[in-house]
């Protein structure tokens, strides 16, 4: 049981002033009910302390250290704060030095980490985590591969010349000529690439300078195999001027 009287009705009218860098002094309302640890978290918010590591003084009205809050469960109005008061900040943080060439640097080699046990490499050897869950691992592997082998199938369907439509997921259907079947420099697996009918396209065949094949500016583009669907797919007649 608390020997504390606690009012957790009321709030406080308080100034909130820190140390550090980029001193601040603002009013702030705070409820009395509200927890040691709950008003840090709001301090870290106003003076950009660390709630971790931030000390909390209370001073009065002529500038008195009253009390420091050291007690995170606490609430706010079991201590002696009133309206007219100040909490300052403290922030107990180490910050970042601007000259970092006199800072003794710490050099771990690998296999002196692999020799510890407090690092995360460790955590994940220890619970057969990641990489290091031979099962799971071999399950990826086995999954990616039959990912590669049905990618590599589709794009084998396709051959140099052939009519296709594509249909790429949120886009309407365009019709197009198959000029490029591989796996390209700019993106990893396989892709077709086709010359549409329409300027539709993205490039004129060729990619960061290289040239996969010839077609006008925006005719071309680049492809997934399972987006490419090959057939009887005739040129459209796009001709407007045609007499009705």
């Amino acid at each position: 049981m608390s020997n504390f009287t606690v009012i957790t009705s009321d709030f406080v009218n308080v100034s909130v002033t820190n140390s550090g860098n980029q001193t601040i002094c603002v009013e702030r309302r705070f409820q009395k009910g509200i927890t040691v640890d709950g008003l840090k978290g709001k301090l870290e918010l106003i003076t950009g302390g660390n709630s971790m590591t931030m000390t909390v003084e209370v001073y009065d009205k002529n500038d008195k250290l009253i009390c420091k809050f050291n007690e995170g469960s606490r609430l706010l109005g079991s201590y002696p704060i009133e309206d007219g008061m100040r909490i300052h900040v403290v922030d107990n943080f180490p910050r970042q030095l601007e000259d970092l060439s006199e800072v003794e640097k710490f050099d771990l080699s690998e296999e002196e980490y692999a020799k510890r046990t407090d690092t995360l490499k460790a955590f994940l050897e220890k619970n057969k985590l990641g990489k290091y869950n031979e099962e799971e691992m071999k399950r990826r592997d086995e999954e990616k591969k039959r990912e590669q082998d049905a990618e590599e199938a589709s794009a084998r369907l396709c051959k140099i010349g052939d009519r296709c439509e594509v249909q790429v997921p949120n886009q309407a259907k365009r019709r197009a000529t198959v000029m490029y079947v591989g796996e390209p420099d700019f993106k990893e697996g396989w892709w077709i690439g086709v010359k549409y009918d329409e300027p539709l396209g993205k490039n004129n065949g060729s990619v960061n300078g290289k040239v996969y094949f010839e077609c006008g500016p925006k005719y071309g583009g680049f492809v997934k195999p399972h987006h490419v669907k090959v057939g009887d797919f005739p040129e459209e007649d796009y001709d407007l001027d045609e007499e009705l």
